[in-house]
């Protein structure tokens, strides 16, 4: 919006063309999402206390110090997140962009699932929300939505191809059996994001460590002279996603103010939802999927972790882990809540730096 008004009055005023800049519309997307979460943040968190009484229903199973320090704490902080994200790229990004309204009908559809998804456990005051059945029908209508809009915005020689970091040539073309492996990287790195938030900060730091991957690799990716640089695929009009990425991390930084512990508020399956696939439906929009397993390997860490205890206890009865996801083992063997979340960043950091090093190592 702000790039159209700008252009307006470009002939007369021409420090106006600074907002053609993405990078420069990016940096002020963080910034707006942030000062949004700040000065809106007490608001909405207010409002949500008042129709939660009870706060988020705390698992029983779980650990034991969550049932006495999380006991009474809202959830659906993801609306925090989502409204952010909405303004600012709405103000920033280039409305006519369609990547652009691609990132936002992926985030509002899957939010609405996640806040349907909280309402229930909220009014029946029980950890079970929607049925897994209803849920996973809803995750995969939009993303064949999702995933249709953006092969229909590819172009055809690449819209249903995977590149393969470490290789220079390697591309292979899957054909219509792409639309399954979207769906499924776009499904799956909601709810893995969605399995990973169960502590203090644990799922917003490195969610805004894989936005702020993903913001440069949009970038260059959307950059004739940097992707060919980089022998990466050229993907037109892409390097717009770098404001929504920004709005991303803006949204996540204003959202950490309240959720650092003791949080104040949770994100619930409304924030994981739309962030996850909000992550996922960029790196298929830039064509690094295999990126985003690697760069966002701690969802990818945690996820596994569900899926092993889940088939080891079918099969023989036994545990791999104390518990499942894989936070909550270290949490049962005595590590300070703190010490974990801070060492599952310093994981995120590394694994960015492993992916973002595979754009030029080919």
């Amino acid at each position: 919006m702000i790039k159209y008004l700008a252009n307006e009055y470009q002939i007369v005023f021409s420090f106006l063309n600074i907002f053609n800049y993405i990078t420069f519309r990016s940096g002020a997307a963080i910034l707006t999402a942030l000062f949004f979460s700040l000065i809106f943040g007490e608001f909405i968190i207010q409002k949500l206390s008042k129709i939660q009484p009870s706060g988020q229903p705390i698992r029983k199973d779980g650990p034991e110090s969550h049932i006495i320090q999380k006991a009474g704490t809202p959830t659906m902080g993801g609306l925090l997140i989502i409204l952010s994200v909405l303004v600012s790229c709405l103000l920033w990004s280039d409305l006519k962009n369609n990547f652009v309204w691609i990132a936002l009908i992926t985030i509002t559809s899957f939010g609405l699932i996640g806040f349907f998804d909280d309402y229930k456990k909220i009014k029946t005051n029980s950890t079970i929300g929607l049925s897994s059945r209803i849920r996973i029908i809803f995750q995969i209508f939009f993303s064949l939505i999702i995933t249709y809009l953006i092969t229909k915005n590819l172009s055809p020689s690449i819209s249903n191809a995977m590149a393969f970091p470490f290789f220079k040539n390697l591309i292979i073309d899957f054909g219509i059996f792409y639309f399954f492996i979207a769906i499924f990287i776009i499904i799956g790195s909601a709810n893995a994001v969605n399995l990973t938030d169960g502590l203090d900060g644990l799922a917003i730091v490195p969610i805004m460590i894989v936005a702020m991957s993903f913001a440069f690799i949009v970038y260059v990716s959307g950059n004739s002279l940097f992707s060919k640089y980089l022998l990466i695929n050229y993907i037109p009009g892409s390097g717009e996603l770098a404001v929504f990425c920004g709005s991303l991390i803006g949204a996540a930084l204003g959202f950490l103010w309240f959720n650092a512990p003791p949080a104040k508020v949770f994100m619930g399956d409304t924030g994981s939802l739309a962030l996850g696939s909000s992550l996922g439906s960029v790196a298929i929009m830039c064509k690094h999927e295999i990126l985003l397993a690697i760069i966002g390997g701690l969802f990818v860490l945690e996820t596994f972790s569900v899926i092993i205890q889940v088939l080891i206890y079918k099969l023989t009865g036994k545990r791999v882990f104390l518990m499942a996801p894989l936070h909550h083992h270290f949490e049962k063997k005595g590590w300070p809540e703190s010490t974990i979340v801070i060492r599952f960043w310093i994981i995120t950091i590394v694994l960015a730096l492993i992916g973002l090093a595979t754009l030029r190592i080919r």
